[in-house]
């Protein structure tokens, strides 16, 4: 039977919508493409623009499947073309960029989509937006090792200033995206993954192979770096696969990479359940997409996508309009009280359009003493203005909905981070704000009103310059006058910086630091009184004691500072390792100051912040602020890597503080990592003359365990250090802090005379070398304590 049935307004045929295509769980073609139709916002992202070919299953996943490249002349003509001309013939390739090109593939049996890592530039092969690689098992592994893989992909791209992607392929791996932020030329992208897999086989011979050859993958994962060929497809994020069970590649978060035992593939109603609660998990990985035909860019995404994608119109009464949102007077509300799984009230604002919505559990706060939560959720249609009534059972917000209050309000700030207002309403009435604190939560606030202006705005988000003067050098302040102004803040969360390429910035607009090896901390000195809390908000204040002199010189004022806990090594290098081993020996390195006697600094410049802290240092001998790096990022690199630090921040003169948030006005560059160590003992093997070296770092007289190292010896080291070491063997542990049963498992221990360098890309939350690898030997004359043995 055939039929019509619009899809983002361009009507689709379809036909035999009761077909089984997956006979082991009876899934239909009107199933795969309704999954299809409601994934398209998220989907069509990873594969506008890209030419699609698509692995066809007729009969079902059961029967035999074919390659489709070819676009025959019979399909729709509001589908998107291009041709390309490979070497024996011109093909012509649906581009798909529209939930209604997404169903025509439902219709066509096309389960499975695949595109390459470029756009089409006109009708000629645009360079590559995103790096993939393919995480294969060999015999004898599976998931969990291609997990393990995965995180270390993470962690190299990371290093080099990119983020990764997790998808989990539906199949039997894990394919990895890297966005790229810069052109390269054809080839490039093919090289530059060959050289991560080649580093990376390098790193763990015993976990990797780059080698095609299927012979060199048992108990491996192969690293499969060739589909960033141009002429090579890759199956495309959200794509079902034609298996036995209609699994998805399904995007994936890194928590749950890292949980790596649990972890297996998705079928297509998880993978929709998922998208509808946390939308795309690959937001930024692949830039806008601009179709050049406006009659397919209508019909692409739009502020109503995801409201629509999350509804049914011939299910619930709720208004799910196809057409796209216009721009209204921006001026009305309406909050509905919503009795869904649990209670809770639905404030929805007019902007651009649409109803810019937060769900608020407690309701709006009725007095400036409160601060409510409100969840951010997806934007409603401006039809929502006066919808009242019951969402059916089984559909997403199931329950009864009234109208609590409705009217006007006057915008006076809208950031996306935070929206002042002043409503006129019926209930609601005066002026509120919702700030951003995590992710999609925030805080609704009724503002309090003073003569004059509302104390609630006390000059916390100006950017007006502050001088040095105003520190008194006594160690008095006159920034701000203390009456009217906002409370002293607890708990804030510290602002995080963006991976990326510090060099390439100049010094003009940017401050550089050295990004210290570290805990990260928050202090706050009230008066004389300490706390410190952790990234997490934990309180940590008697993990460092060494931190109550700066409040003890800091008494009498009221300031909240942002730094980093570190211990220095002989050298005058932090180590983490040495950090994990003591805290208490830990000294709090400052870089940033968040309030000050009663005004709140972080909407302040980074400049004019930072002179604050300077003036401040002046006058508390214990609190260290280090110089800033001087010249341009470039230099900055060079000289953090000449002395051997973690590596570089750069902070833009003119940014402001963005609590619990990672800023793009901060950048980091880490360093690769190379560090002295002792030998402490070795691992025994069967097959070779060790497993592994147990390694630790001199301190004070002490020798602190920091992990093993297994990788990076040639033969003629392995025979050698297993000769040395054979006549420094000793009954007793040579490490004077705790090791685990696990890393004392099969350990002969030694004498530490033989040092070394390794090579490791960071430091674990133990305090442990994470994927260090042997540099080469030296003779070490330091003898640690507890030497004899």
């Amino acid at each position: 039977m055939v039929s019509r049935r619009m899809f983002g307004g361009v009507e689709v045929e379809l036909s035999n919508l009761d077909k089984v295509l997956y006979p082991a769980t009876g899934t239909t073609k009107g199933e795969v493409i309704a999954y299809y139709s409601a994934i398209a916002p998220a989907m069509l992202a990873h594969i506008a623009g890209r030419p699609v070919t698509r692995k066809r299953w007729p009969n079902g996943v059961d029967e035999p499947s074919f390659f489709e490249k070819n676009l025959a002349s019979h399909a729709p003509s509001w589908l998107e073309r291009h041709a390309l001309q490979h070497s024996d013939r011109k093909v012509v390739y649906p581009v798909i960029d529209s939930e209604a090109g997404l169903a025509w593939l439902g219709q066509q049996a096309s389960l499975e989509v695949h595109v390459p890592q470029w756009r089409f530039d006109g009708d000629r092969v645009g360079p590559a937006t995103r790096l993939v690689f393919d995480l294969d098992p060999g015999p004898g592994a599976g998931l969990a090792e291609c997990a393990r893989v995965a995180l270390a992909v993470r962690d190299m791209v990371e290093g080099i200033g990119l983020p990764a992607f997790p998808v989990t392929s539906g199949s039997k791996g894990i394919h990895l995206y890297v966005p790229l932020d810069r052109e390269l030329s054809p080839g490039g992208a093919s090289t530059v993954a060959k050289q991560v897999a080649a580093n990376l086989e390098k790193l763990h011979p015993d976990l990797v192979t780059a080698t095609m050859a299927k012979s060199a993958r048992g108990g491996k994962v192969f690293l499969d770096w060739s589909q960033n060929n141009p002429a090579k497809t890759t199956i495309a994020p959200y794509s079902l696969r034609g298996r036995q069970q209609p699994n998805v590649a399904a995007p994936r978060t890194w928590k749950e990479i890292e949980a790596r035992k649990a972890l297996r593939h998705l079928r297509f109603d998880e993978v929709l359940a998922r998208y509808r609660s946390d939308g795309d998990l690959l937001v930024g990985l692949d830039p806008p997409f601009a179709a050049d035909n406006s009659a397919t860019a209508e019909s692409g995404p739009d502020a109503l996508t995801k409201y629509r994608s999350m509804r049914d119109p011939a299910r619930t009464p709720e208004p799910v309009p196809v057409e796209r949102p216009e721009p209204g007077t921006d001026n009305r509300y309406v909050v509905q009280e919503h009795h869904a799984r649990r209670l809770h009230w639905d404030v929805r604002l007019e902007r651009d359009g649409v109803l810019v919505s937060w769900a608020v559990p407690k309701g709006p706060p009725t007095s400036s003493d409160q601060n409510r939560l409100a969840v951010r959720t997806e934007d409603h249609p401006l039809e929502y203005l006066d919808f009242h009534g019951a969402i059916p059972k089984g559909e997403y917000g199931a329950g009864e909905m009234t109208i609590w209050d409705s009217g006007t309000y006057d915008t006076e700030k809208w950031r996306d981070d935070e929206v002042i207002v002043d409503f006129h309403g019926r209930r609601l009435n005066g002026r509120y704000a919702l700030i951003q604190t995590k992710g999609n939560q925030w805080l609704m606030h009724l503002m309090r009103e003073r003569q004059g202006m509302p104390a609630d705005n006390t000059d916390i988000t100006d950017n007006t310059d502050i001088t040095v003067a105003d520190v008194e050098p006594s160690g008095g302040h006159v920034i701000r006058p203390s009456s009217g102004a906002p409370p002293f803040p607890r708990g804030l969360a510290p602002m995080l910086a963006t991976p990326g390429d510090v060099a390439e910035l100049d010094a003009d607009e940017w401050c550089f630091e050295t990004k210290w090896d570290g805990f990260r901390l928050i202090a706050e000195i009230d008066s004389g009184a300490l706390t410190v809390r952790s990234r997490a908000g934990n309180v940590v204040t008697d993990r460092y004691p060494g931190m109550r002199e700066i409040a003890r010189e800091l008494d009498g004022h009221r300031v909240v500072l942002d730094g980093e806990a570190v211990v220095f090594d002989d050298h005058g290098v932090a180590n983490l390792g040495l950090l994990q081993a003591g805290a208490a020996r830990a000294v709090f390195v400052a870089f940033d100051v968040l309030y000050l006697d009663g005004t709140s600094l972080v909407r302040k410049r980074y400049s004019d912040r930072r002179r604050v802290l300077e003036a401040l240092a002046a006058n508390a001998p214990s609190l260290l602020v280090p110089p800033r790096l001087d010249g341009s990022g470039a230099d900055a690199v060079r000289y953090s890597r000449a002395k051997r630090l973690e590596g570089v921040v750069a902070k833009r003169k003119d940014s402001v503080y963005l609590p619990g948030k990672r800023g793009h006005s901060w950048v980091k560059q880490r360093n690769w990592r190379t560090q002295e160590v002792l030998i402490g003992g070795w691992r025994r093997s069967a097959v070779r003359n060790f497993k592994s070296l147990l390694v630790g770092i001199p301190h004070d007289g002490r020798l602190y365990y920091v992990g093993r190292v297994g990788t990076g010896f040639a033969e003629h080291d392995l025979r050698d250090l297993a000769a040395r070491l054979s006549g420094l063997e000793r009954k007793t542990c040579p490490f004077d802090n705790g090791l685990t049963a696990e890393e004392r498992k099969e350990a002969v221990w030694v004498r530490p005379k033989l040092g070394g360098t390794v090579r490791f890309m960071n430091w674990t939350e133990a305090g442990r070398l994470w994927h260090p690898a042997w540099l080469g030997s030296r003779t070490e004359r330091f003898p640690p304590s507890g030497d004899a043995g």
